[in-house]
């Protein structure tokens, strides 16, 4: 039977993302998320507009997506109820957050220089992306109540790092899905991925037939040495 219900959240299950941005000082901020989607090399992110890490990405223009496995799932935990922002913006403090500069040191996670912006990835997790923002949206503004609280940022990719160790068998350019065990974020809780439970028709289309303009503008972006940690 389906009931008319009310749930507070709607967290479905979707893809934790471990968010590198640079601060007004130059440190590091990094904040886990799991509101995030991605079509062709474009990624759509939806954050709290008082956040950091969305004051950051908004100010300088560029992020890394980091993509954790479930194997750092203790490390994208040490992160929960932190803010980069000073002081806590009211609506964290009613949920427990607490004011914590140094994220990196306290998630016990390594920094390591990106190619072609200035936020550093996170060298633990296996996959690091790269991005530009494109585009910056309200959501719910239509609500008064809600006006001016949520943003979607749509971003472009520059550039991927993905280890060796999920790249399937005799490529340099495709992830193999029984490899890859990406941390999983539904209803507060995490989880992982089980094994595959059907093939899929989907499957049967080449990958390359989904190649954007997007990758030949990223790869034509050259190697910044300036931005090394």
């Amino acid at each position: 039977m389906h009931l008319s219900t009310d749930p507070a959240i709607l967290y479905f299950g979707t893809p934790v993302v471990l968010i590198s941005t640079q601060n007004e000082d130059g440190s590091a901020n990094l904040a886990p998320m799991s509101s995030a989607f991605w079509l062709g090399w474009r990624c759509i992110l939806g954050l709290a507009a008082p956040s950091k890490t969305t004051q950051n990405i908004i100010r300088t223009g560029e992020c890394v997506l980091n993509l954790p496995s479930v194997q750092q799932v203790a490390a994208v935990n040490r992160l929960a109820r932190t803010t980069g922002s000073n002081p806590v913006p009211e609506g964290k403090l009613k949920k427990g957050y607490r004011y914590e500069p140094a994220k990196f040191e306290t998630a016990g996670l390594t920094p390591i220089a990106s190619e072609t912006i200035a936020p550093p990835r996170v060298l633990e997790c296996p996959v690091h992306i790269e991005a530009k923002v494109a585009a910056v949206h309200g959501v719910g503004d239509d609500e008064p109540l809600q006006k001016g609280r949520i943003v979607t940022i749509e971003l472009r990719i520059q550039r991927v790092h993905i280890h060796d160790s999920i790249l399937m068998e005799g490529t340099t350019n495709r992830v193999d899905p029984d490899k890859w065990r990406p941390l999983i974020m539904s209803f507060q809780q995490f989880y992982g991925l089980g094994e595959q439970v059907h093939d899929s028709t989907l499957a049967q289309i080449p990958e390359a037939l989904y190649r954007s303009a997007d990758i030949d503008k990223a790869k034509s972006l050259s190697f910044h040495p300036s931005l090394s940690l």
